[in-house]
């Protein structure tokens, strides 16, 4: 852990503020849900990420969507991802997401995109991988609230993505965050 040389008093409700360049550096907004953890004297907290509750669940499904695609599968929440199934997971596997997947997002909005046909492919994670040649990027949605997303990448140079990829992204947001009902 790193000490970060802030001190902060409770106020008489038990209440606490983060400072802002903490919440800017690890992308805590407002109404984001923290996880309390305990250790003796020590009190943690981490961002609540639903999706990283179903590890098993998740990692299989992970595992499903590449061997169903044949392509490298990704299950990211809203801060990093979290499982990566498929050549190259090694590249992925907890990195940060980039502003550009944080932006998809934010928008809940479904993306694909093809190098072949002129396509933008856009970094998942903050590190800018390269050889992406085709995405199809799918926000896992649950009561309005975005939990993460589930992506298919191609690694193979002219590779295209089409509406089957993005249906079968698109299934497996929504069994997802049917979990979460």
């Amino acid at each position: 852990m790193k000490a970060t040389g802030i001190v902060r008093r409770i106020d008489e409700l038990g209440r606490v503020v983060i400072p802002k360049e903490i919440r800017r550096t690890l992308r805590i907004k407002e109404g984001d849900p923290l996880e309390i953890f305990t250790d003796r004297d020590e009190l943690t907290l981490k961002k609540y990420s639903p999706i990283a509750t179903l590890e098993r669940f998740s990692e299989a499904t992970a595992r499903s969507l590449h061997t169903l695609s044949g392509k490298l599968a990704v299950i990211a929440d809203t801060d990093e991802i979290l499982y990566a199934y498929g050549d190259g997971k090694k590249d992925f596997k907890g990195k940060r997401i980039s502003d550009d997947l944080d932006k998809i997002l934010k928008e809940r909005r479904s993306y694909l995109a093809n190098a072949a046909e002129g396509g933008d492919v856009l970094p998942i994670s903050i590190e800018r991988e390269t050889g992406v040649f085709a995405q199809v990027i799918v926000p896992i949605v649950m009561g309005g609230d975005c939990l993460g997303a589930v992506v298919l990448l191609s690694k193979t140079e002219g590779a295209k993505m089409d509406a089957n990829d993005l249906n079968l992204a698109k299934l497996t947001a929504d069994i997802l965050s049917n979990q979460f009902e």
